[in-house]
């Protein structure tokens, strides 16, 4: 997610070499990819997190009551559920990566990247505490300094810190809880009073749940965090690799992997949703293993499936108009929160709690595809989204150059 270029003669000459890439380096599969990943992530908020309380979900018969939403639910849940953050995540870390990179020979390359690290974190607190207590930013900003260290280091050690974490997490069930979770009783009064609040509620009603909800939801923060640290290695490490920066060259070992992928993952998934969607045998204590080695495994198939399509005369015109999203994918990703809040809250039109699962998927499509036309149109024009605009101009100093040069 970076575009334009710092003019030489307003940066101070420490930074010369500190500037985004122009439109024209980027790597459009990469944008395209982040674009089709903002799609689930959308999917999957809005009808969890916005619709209802994160809470509901913890609580006894909570899946939904009619033919079409079970339909729709089930087919979020063994598809997207999971996958979409990991596949964001496996993006931020390919984004980390570039950046290194780029900056090699810059003696302030550590400090500019802790500096849009920083930003990524203040961006984020603002967002979790005024907008929405699902907020990513935060996560990705202190997952980020946990791997900065790593960047400079061997490949070997980028991936065997990145199996290890995955190892933690998915052994997670067996290990003793790190913060306990709230049991039934306490999950159902949260769940009841975030209805109250979000539903009926004004803005500061809003603000002073969210502010409660956030202390509560910190455990499930802590639980995802080797998982994304993991996951940003492996991005990391891919890019390293080199495997995307020559996807055309890699096309037949992407295409192995996006086969391997969306099988292997496809089938863990299936196997953890058994239970629920078709009365299978319980997998007991190794359900959450499962379900989570799945949602990584399925994550990198789909990456290397469209990534290996992307750089196909063919599969960039299907999937080409997805790019201009990614590019400004941390001003659709705060636009969505805005939106969804507006939506469901008490605050906007108040829908929490009242819409099905079906309706609330064709509004977040709605939604998207709302953004995808928006983003294809703004950046005709400028250079990079608006907040991509203020995360770089305060990681390189200096104000960054936004209208679009016009041929």
């Amino acid at each position: 997610m970076t575009g334009g270029s710092i003019a030489s003669r307003t940066a101070p000459a420490s930074d010369t070499l500190a500037k985004p890439v122009s439109p024209s380096e980027r790597l459009d599969a990469i944008d395209a990819l982040r674009g089709l990943a903002l799609l689930g992530v959308l999917a999957m908020n809005i009808v969890t997190i916005f619709r209802v309380s994160i809470f509901a979900s913890y609580l006894p018969n909570a899946e939904p009551a009619g033919p079409l939403d079970r339909a729709v639910a089930a087919v979020l849940t063994v598809a997207v559920d999971s996958k979409a953050i990991a596949l964001l995540s496996l993006l931020f870390g390919v984004g980390l990566a570039i950046q290194f990179e780029r900056l090699a020979g810059n003696p302030r390359r550590m400090i500019l990247l802790l500096r849009r690290l920083v930003v990524l974190l203040g961006i984020g607190l603002v967002h979790l505490h005024l907008i929405w207590s699902g907020d990513i930013l935060v996560h990705y900003a202190l997952a980020g300094f946990v791997v900065l260290p790593f960047l400079g280091g061997a490949r070997w050690l980028m991936a065997g810190a990145a199996l290890l974490l995955l190892g933690l997490y998915v052994t997670m069930p067996v290990l003793p809880p790190i913060v306990p979770l709230p049991d039934a009783a306490g999950m159902a009064a949260l769940a009841a009073d975030a209805t109250r609040a979000y539903g009926t509620g004004g803005f500061f009603d809003v603000l002073a749940f969210r502010i409660r909800e956030v202390t509560v939801i910190l455990p499930l923060q802590v639980m995802a965090l080797p998982p994304t640290v993991a996951l940003f290695l492996v991005g990391a490490f891919a890019w390293r690799s080199g495997v995307l920066r020559w996807a055309s060259a890699s096309r037949r070992l992407l295409f192995v992997v996006a086969t391997f992928g969306i099988l292997l993952g496809a089938g863990l998934s299936l196997a953890a949703a058994g239970q629920e969607l078709f009365d299978w045998p319980s997998l007991g204590r190794a359900h959450f293993s499962v379900e989570q080695l799945g949602a990584v495994v399925l994550a990198l198939g789909y990456a290397a499936a469209v990534i290996a399509a992307v750089n196909l005369s063919g599969g960039w015109r299907m999937l080409g108009w997805a790019a201009p999203l990614g590019r400004m994918a941390l001003t659709n990703y705060l636009a969505q929160s805005v939106i969804c809040g507006w939506i469901f809250y008490g605050y906007g039109l108040g829908q929490f709690g009242r819409l099905d699962v079906a309706a609330t998927l064709a509004i977040g499509i709605f939604v998207y595809v709302a953004q995808v036309v928006f983003s294809a149109w703004w950046l005709g024009r400028y250079r990079f989204g608006p907040i991509e605009w203020l995360w770089r101009s305060c990681m390189y100093g200096v104000p960054q150059p936004m209208r679009a040069k016009v041929i």
